[in-house]
Parts: structure tokens; sequence; C-alpha cells
């Protein structure tokens, strides 16, 4: 009897979360249950399975389970773990995208109206704004047509110096105490109801001003009127006449292939349709209701939850209402559409994510090859101890031993996660050293591991080094000098591509077609543009003179040719030979030089 098989028979009856693994460890579905021993089973049993959990359960080598008090409880758990492993067959939210909103600050005196994308308490929101609608021009309408402020500049007892937005007829200037209150407060409450949909007195407004520009001439200020007056029409095409405009529903549906699963959100805020968005991933959920009501959970921990989700029947209503009223403290109606208008949008959410799913298969297939299935392969290729799923890879970018920094670029999965990214100031070394550079890099980084930052700076299982074998021996010398033992370390090589590793004396090479090695060009040259974009911002502050004055062939009269031409060190670095030979003075040979200089300092 197999292993699984035993531990199968020793389910609990109780609430909790599954974990399955694969032949490597890595973690690729996450799942709640009621009863652990009956949804677990239902995986192994061998009767006939939806396509999708059939891909899933041949990858499985192993699985475990944490028992929870409650189902309320597994479902947190299942969402908080999704999150950290992000598993190949969940549906993901991977960029935890958040939309702009307009924030009245009602809680101020005379209150100001800003865009966010975060919601606080205090004050009044408005959105989200999305799918063409841009917060800035719906602002250039609030100051145009209410004149009420945009700026945070506080409003105090004394009287300031009124803007330039007071001269242009955009504020009222209550900091320079040129209204009051009253007449202050009235512009307020006509700007929440322009941003509560009733769009009528500034459309009227806005008319009037345009005709007025248009008749004295003015044809520029009468064509800026014109356009705010189409952003008006967009905006009321959205509104759904049928529906209530007291609601605030987001309208969730699900759409599968078999293999593959999309689900698209649509978004109505005061009976005004605001747009939508979609996900697409490979998910092994034994049915819709419950990788939706996974997704439900997993969408609102980064997004505003409405007064309504619209949905199907399927998805377990009563369960996600208690876990919004036990976690958020916000009571929050699942609807189950059936008939009427809220089942007219449940159907236009259905058709978005069928025709998104239609269209992304292809882009799921591949994007599999580039991310995780490289992964794979590169642990078979460079025999490597543990499954790359953490991957962090470093360069180091300098002119002449000027401006050292240090740039560190993070992988998980085979995809980018930008706010792990991390960038250093070279500050103990000499001149223009690349090996001690990396040294002092690799020190600072690996000196997080094992202590309370570690939560912050997650240990990775594989660690990259742009360049060759002398830069890799470099780096193994603090791997040694710290007993770092249980993370692999290679360098990649940029003239053949050559991959070095610890374990072989020769060099590994990849076939340039193939998907593990694009990951590793991809993760590398992510890390050179992170280091080059860091050099750049510090090098900016240093006169390009100086810079010049270290190439061979340029003297007083070619540097001032090249400083008026170019003006910046980013723009001769970005120039090609035939830009730079058509400076006075510089040839194809002193152009090619130049170019050289920079492609290797950087």
């Amino acid at each position: 009897m197999s292993v699984l098989q035993e531990k199968l028979k020793l389910l609990p009856d109780s609430p909790g979360v599954y974990i399955m693994l694969d032949k490597d460890g890595v973690v690729i579905y996450v799942g709640k249950a009621k009863v652990l021993k009956n949804r677990v089973r239902q995986y192994f049993h061998n009767n006939e399975k939806p396509e999708k959990v059939a891909a899933m359960v041949a990858n499985v080598a192993d699985f475990h389970y944490i028992i929870t008090r409650s189902e309320i409880d597994a479902l947190a758990l299942e969402n908080n773990l999704i999150k950290k492993y992000k598993p190949k067959y969940n549906i993901l939210l991977k960029d935890d995208k958040t939309y702009p909103y307009i924030r009245v600050h009602t809680n101020e005196e005379f209150p100001h109206v800003s865009i966010t994308r975060n919601i606080k308490k205090g004050g009044k929101y408005f959105g989200p704004f999305m799918g063409g609608i841009s917060c800035k021009d719906i602002l250039e309408v609030v100051a145009s047509v209410y004149q009420v402020r945009l700026c945070d500049t506080s409003v105090s007892q004394k009287p300031k110096k009124p803007c330039l937005n007071y001269h242009l007829k955009r504020c009222l200037a209550p900091c320079a105490h040129y209204c009051s209150k009253e007449v202050y407060d009235e512009r307020v409450k006509k700007v929440l109801s322009f941003l509560d949909g009733n769009y009528e007195e500034a459309e009227e407004i806005l008319t009037q001003k345009m005709l007025s520009f248009a008749e004295s001439e003015e044809f520029e200020l009468a064509m800026d009127y014109k356009n705010k007056l189409q952003m008006l029409s967009k905006l009321k095409l959205r509104r759904i006449t049928s529906l209530n405009m007291c609601i605030n529903a987001d309208i969730i549906a699900i759409e599968s292939n078999g293999l593959y699963s999309a689900v698209n959100v649509l978004i109505t805020r005061k009976g005004i349709m605001q747009g939508g968005s979609n996900f697409a991933q490979e998910e092994a959920s034994l049915t819709d209701g419950d990788a939706l009501t996974a997704f439900i959970v997993q969408y609102y921990s980064t997004h505003e939850l409405p007064q309504e989700i619209i949905t199907d029947e399927y998805v377990e209503k009563g369960l996600l209402e208690q876990f919004f009223r036990d976690n958020f403290g916000k009571k929050v109606e699942v609807v189950y559409a059936k008939q009427g208008v809220k089942k007219q949008l449940l159907d236009m959410a259905h058709g978005n994510a069928k025709e998104y799913l239609d269209k992304s298969i292809d882009k799921i297939r591949h994007k599999n090859d580039m991310t995780i299935d490289a992964c794979r392969k590169l642990k078979k290729v460079l025999q490597l101890n543990k499954y790359p799923k953490r991957m962090e890879c470093y360069d180091i970018s300098n002119i002449s031993g000027v401006d050292k920094v240090g740039s560190m670029v993070v992988f998980v999965d085979g995809e980018p996660e930008k706010f792990s990214y991390r960038r250093f100031k070279i500050k103990t070394v000499e001149g223009a050293d690349d090996f001690a550079s990396l040294q002092e890099v690799l020190r600072r980084r690996l000196s997080k591991l094992g202590t309370e930052e570690e939560s912050r700076f997650e240990k990775p299982e594989l660690i990259i080094i742009d360049g060759g074998k002398g830069q890799l021996s470099s780096v193994k010398e603090i791997f040694d000098e710290m007993n770092i033992t249980d993370i692999d370390l290679i360098s990649l090589a940029k003239e053949e591509e050559e991959v070095f590793t610890l374990g072989r004396e020769e060099s590994v090479r990849i076939d340039h077609r193939d998907y593990a090695l694009k990951l590793l060009q991809r993760i590398r040259d992510e890390a050179h543009r992170f280091a080059i974009t860091y050099f750049r911002s510090l090098h900016s502050k240093r006169t390009l003179e100086s810079v010049l004055n270290d190439i061979e062939g340029i003297g007083k009269k070619k540097r001032i040719a090249l400083m008026e031409k170019f003006r910046t060190i980013d723009k001769i670095m970005d120039a090609d030979v035939d830009e730079l030979s058509a400076c006075e003075g510089i040839g194809p040979e002193l152009a090619l030089r130049i170019k050289n200089h920079f492609e290797e300092k950087l």
C-alpha cells in the first residue's frame, strides 16, 4: 500500500486546509474542506474526475493538512496559504492590482478632493474608476465647475497667499480666506452629488463655458471644455438605468473548459458600470463553487468590499457572508441572480469570462513553459538540490569605479516579484572591483538570514550571479565564510550564455531555444536593467564632462561637441554608433570606442 493511501486512511473528520505537493516538494494546490476526510479522498478515488483535477492529481506526490476550529477559519487559512505559496493549480491574483478612487476629505473643515488607491477611515470615496475613465479628468471637472480645492494645504486662521488655481478660477481659495465656510460647504455638497452620478449641472456649466470661449475665439480653451463634456458622456453611458442607484455591487462569474478556468469581476457603483477585470489560471478545484469561493476571499483581501456580490448559486453564500462579518466587520450580501437586471449582469460577466478564457488558453500554456516548467527544467539540467521556487539574481554597475551600485531582483516560480527587489550602494570597495563589490552585496544580503528580518528577506533556493567563473568563485567565498550550504549558486556568462555551477568543472550549455535558458536570461537582464537604472540615478548628479574625460581620444573640443548635441549622459549611453558618429569631430572609430566604453563599464 502506498504512502498516500496510508495517509488517506488517517484523515480526520474535522474542517481544515489540505496542501498538495509534487515530487519536488513544491506546493501545487491548496484547498479548504468542511470535512477533510471526505474532501481529500475525493481526489484519489478511482471514479472519473474533471480533466483539470486529473491533471493536478497526476502530479501529487504527497499532501499534508492543517485542522482548523471551523470552516470559516479554514477559508481564511486557505487564502493566506494561497498568497504564500502561489500554487500552480489555484486561481491567482498575481499583481493584486488596486484601482483608483476619488476621496472627498469630508473630515476636514474645508474638504479637499484627491485620488487614492487605499481606502481608509475618514472622508467619502467614489469609484473605483477603470476602463478608460481617468480620475485626473474627473478632478479637472471638479476644479473647473465647482472650484473646490485639490491641494492638501492647511486652512488656518492666518490667511495665505492664493495660488495660481484661484486666479485661473479653479479654486475658491479658502486658505486665503476668500470664501466663507457656508459658501464652500455648498460647493462640496454639489461635488458629492456630481460624484454620485448627477452630471446635469456640471454638463450645463461646461457647455456654457465651451460656447463662451468659442464665441470669443479662444478655441483651445473651447476644445478643452469639449473634451470634458465628452468624458462626462462616457460616464453617463455607464449608468445602468434599471439598476437601483443606491446599490454598490460586484458581479463575479467563473467559466471553465475542463482544464483551465477564468473569472470575470464587473464593478458597479451607484448604478454605474465602472469596468471589470479578468483572471485566468490552470485550476484544480473539484467544483466551480470551491474555486469561486476561494477566489472571492482572495480578491477582497486587497479590494474594497461592495454592499452586494452578485454571483451563481453554487457559491457558498452563508460561509462568505459570515467570513466578511467576522474578518471585516462588514455586512455583505451574496446574491444569487436568477432573473431581471442582476441576471443580465451575471450573464454579461459569464460572457466576459468565457471570451477571456478562449483567448487566454495559449497564453496560459506558454506562460507555464516559461515559468514553472522552466524552473523544473533548471533543477534537472543544473542538478540543483531543490526546485528553485525563489531565485535571486545579482549584478554590479559602475563607470571606472565611480558610483558603484548592486542590484538584487527576485523571481518566484519563474515570474518577477518586484516588491522584493533591492538595490545596494557599494560602501567598502575602492575602485572598479566587481568581485569585491559582489562580495559586499552578498554578505549584506545573506546576513539577513536567521534574523528577525528573514520574514522580509525570505531565503532563496537559488542565487544567480551575472558573470563567469571568477564572479562565481568570489561569491562562493562568502558562502563558505557564512557557512551557507542550503542555497544553490550559479553564474551566467553573457558572451556564450554559459552557466557555471559549483558542482562541475566545465560550464553547462543549455540550448538557446530552451525556456530554461530564456528564464535565466530574463532574470539576468532584469538585474542588469535594475542596476543600471539605480546607477544612472546616482550618476546623473555628476557632470557629463567628468565622465567623458575617461575616454581616450576625447579632448576639450570633442567633449563640448558631445555635450551640446546630447546634453545628458543617459542620451550618450543610449545613442548608437551612427548617432555618435554624426556629432562634430566624432568619426565611426571614436564613436565605436565611446559605445564600447559604456558597455564595458556597465
